[in-house]
């Protein structure tokens, strides 16, 4: 019966074994690629004062999908450098590029971070 018993085992032992196979025992090491702070498609502007928001552009240029840290909003291109929702602008000028949310500047100085 012993014999049984260790045959057993060692069934039951390598039919779990696959199973164990995702433990990771080195905690130096991770199987978690890093991934980009900046979403799919978008590009990061950085601007005074340390705010930031990122721009996706939609519809050949028609459209600006703008992503601040705690929503996303659609403008549609007024003309070559603006795009608005009507309350909120976004005028981009290279270098100068600054966004407006209703009366007061909310992002100036406001640089694209283009990826080499």
């Amino acid at each position: 019966m012993t014999k049984k018993l260790n045959q057993l085992i060692i069934v039951a032992s390598l039919v779990a074994l696959p199973s164990c196979s995702s433990i990771n025992l080195n905690p130096f090491s991770s199987n978690e690629q890093e991934h980009s702070a900046t979403p799919q498609n978008a590009i990061a502007y950085k601007c005074d004062e340390g705010k930031q928001f990122y721009v996706r552009m939609l519809n050949n240029g028609k459209d600006a999908w703008l992503i601040y840290p705690d929503h996303e909003v659609n403008l549609t291109k007024t003309d070559n450098n603006r795009y608005t929702s009507g309350l909120i602008t976004l005028s981009t000028n290279g270098d100068a590029t600054t966004l407006t949310d209703g009366e007061k500047i909310a992002y100036t100085g406001c640089k694209p971070q283009i990826k080499k």
